[in-house]
């Protein structure tokens, strides 16, 4: 099979979200065909190269979110009415409804609302390819009145009609971020043998949802190859959470019009209420949109299904596969007899905010309480600006509560408290720093899928995790579980497993055992290849595409079996036009920089 892959600020990128799942299955379905469809978020993101991609990958195409030039196309006055009627629809359904409760998204899937934004959306994409692109006139004076006129008209939103000048540009700049890969030219590029782009794949595989899951929408609208949607962590959740929104409107080199350039970047303008509004409503018939054409959507947890289906996915195209992790490197650790000192606690992950670790440390002083001699080990880097703050405001938390202890009057003191990092004398891997303690402690407040929980079970060690995501999930009995942002629930369970060795060994085999069988590559591979096969076998045959002796595609049942509408075919006249500029051209594996992929603690 060709398996077009779909990915938004990742897969082939080495700092690329999601991107080691992407490289193993990849890696370990080589007897299919890859083409990979990628939008990077930022320039340094591009600079940093590609990881090293295997020989199935016979394709990348790549095009930046962050920037876009002008495409060039020229609309003329039937063009430009067929754009405002379109955008102005689309924008109108935007100032509908209640975007603020996502059970609304839900209801409206299947109703008039959402085929008026489906109808607009498509409407949009038939034009960028008529014309050859839309960034001009998503950046144009007449893409703001139009929302503005959507914002005022009556039975809008009234957060909408309170929109001003200033709320309207950022609005229609991150409209246009959001809308770019419909001026792609990823789709039709029939003219080579056998089909190129996604017209031509037999699955195209959307790594999240969001702008990524827009191409193969339009790639089923347009051509009806099927749609597989997965998501870890749901792009509409990490949009509620996030603070701000998108990228600018002109990247290096852009040549907005003045009244989208003057408008401040997404992310400037998160407080405003107008601005929040819309886009959270942008969000949400988006994903509703591209739930209900998916052919099956793939969440990693149930955490991330519950998300799903609040938001519109149907419960029927719902098939949960859990994310495998490489066992092989906790393999020593988790096989062999626990050495651990008996009274270390263990922490290991990114430091940030959500991580709570400052609950941790009151939890610890409750701990010392009982158990004196108990040391915590807190092992990570910190995240970003805001993570190294966080970290030193730790650190002196840390030294206010254990001041420095000495044996005797002349002797050295020592904080029961280490912060440290993966590479470090004490603990060179992540399995070493898993096993130096008896207890590994997960104390967050916010937790999609816990990778490093599950590291921590294939190491074989007993847990104590705050109820988060998709922990209870994971856990599955096999570990203690308490609530958030409770020191003292976290600290009665941790004394309570370093009181008891044998319940930890008991539960730490448990632990290991689950993972095993559960989270693994090979377990993660085996379901994407079936579900391949699946969706394959149930969709339309596609005439024009045949392997090399002329037949047509196996798995193929006739076309009568859906309704007829191929957008392009066989003997078509198809006019095509020129990619947009700031699109890369077609780049093939071999002039990719090799990098490695390497995976740590969340």
């Amino acid at each position: 099979m060709r398996i077009g892959l779909l990915t938004e600020g990742g897969y082939p990128y080495v700092s690329g979200d999601a991107g080691l799942w992407c490289d193993r299955l990849v890696r370990g379905l080589e007897q299919h065909e890859f083409e990979v469809y990628a939008l990077s978020r930022t320039e340094g993101q591009e600079n940093a190269g590609w990881v090293a991609l295997p020989p199935q990958v016979s394709r990348v195409r790549t095009a930046p979110l962050w920037t876009a030039r002008d495409d060039g196309a020229v609309h003329g006055r039937r063009a430009r009415r067929r754009f405002a009627e379109s955008y102005g629809e689309l924008a109108a359904a935007l100032c509908e409804g209640d975007p603020s409760d996502a059970a609304a998204f839900a209801q409206a899937a299947p109703t008039a609302q959402a085929d008026r934004f489906a109808t607009a959306l498509y409407g949009l994409a038939e034009l960028a390819r008529d014309e050859g692109g839309l960034v001009g006139a998503l950046r144009s004076e007449g893409a703001v009145r139009a929302l503005e006129r959507a914002c005022r008209a009556p039975g809008a939103l009234r957060t909408a009609r309170e929109a001003r000048v200033p709320d309207l540009l950022a609005v229609a700049a991150h409209l246009e971020s959001a809308l770019r890969p419909l001026s792609l030219d990823w789709y039709d590029d029939l003219g080579e043998e056998g089909g190129r782009g996604l017209a031509a794949v037999d699955v195209c595989h959307a790594a999240s949802g969001g702008a990524a899951a827009l191409p193969g929408l339009l790639a089923h609208h347009f051509f009806d190859v099927p749609l597989l949607v997965t998501e870890y962590g749901v792009r509409l959740r990490t949009h509620y959470l996030s603070s701000g929104h998108g990228a600018s409107s002109a990247g290096p080199g852009g040549t907005p019009s003045a009244a989208v350039a003057a408008a401040p970047a997404p992310a400037a303008v998160p407080a405003a209420p107008a601005v929040r509004a819309l886009l959270a409503a942008f969000h949400g018939r988006l994903a509703a949109e591209v739930y209900r054409q998916a052919a099956c959507v793939t969440p990693g947890n149930a955490h991330a299904r519950r998300w799903q289906e609040r938001c519109g996915a149907d419960r029927a195209k719902l098939r949960t596969v859990y994310p495998g992790m490489e066992t092989s490197r906790f393999a020593d650790v988790g096989d062999s007899p626990d050495t651990a000192d008996p009274r270390t606690l263990v922490w290991v992950g990114r430091v940030e905010p959500a991580k709570d670790l400052v609950s941790l440390l009151h939890a610890f002083a409750e701990i010392r309480k009982e158990e004196p001699r108990t040391r915590l080990r807190i092992i990570g880097a910190a995240s970003g600006e805001e993570g190294r703050a966080y970290l030193g405001h730790c650190r002196m938390l840390a030294a206010q509560l254990f001041p420095d202890e000495a044996a005797g009057p002349h002797a050295v003191g020592d904080n029961p408290v280490s912060f440290e990092e993966i590479g470090g004398p004490e603990s060179a891997t992540l399995a070493e720093a898993y096993a130096a303690g008896a207890v590994v402690v997960l104390s967050s407040v916010v937790e999609g899928f816990p990778v490093g929980l599950v590291e921590a079970m294939l190491c074989g060690r007993a847990t104590v995790s705050t109820d988060v995501g998709a922990v209870v999930e994971v856990i599955g009995g096999t570990g203690l579980v308490v609530p958030p942002r409770n020191p003292r629930a976290l600290a009665d369970a941790c004394v309570a497993l370093l009181h008891d060795p044998e319940r930890r060994a008991r539960l730490g085999a448990a632990a290991r055992a689950r993972a095993l069988e559960l989270f693994t590559v090979e377990q993660n591979v085996t379901a994407f290849h079936g579900i391949y096969l699946e969706l394959v076998s149930q969709a339309p045959m596609r005439r024009y595409l045949v392997d090399d002796d002329g037949d047509p595609r196996p798995f193929a049942v006739p076309p009568e079996a859906c309704l007829p509408g191929l957008w392009s075919g066989p003997g078509a006249s198809v006019t095509v036009r020129p990619g947009p500029a700031w699109a890369a051209a077609d780049r093939q594996t071999r002039d990719a920089s090799p990098v490695a992929v390497t995976e740590g603690a969340r």
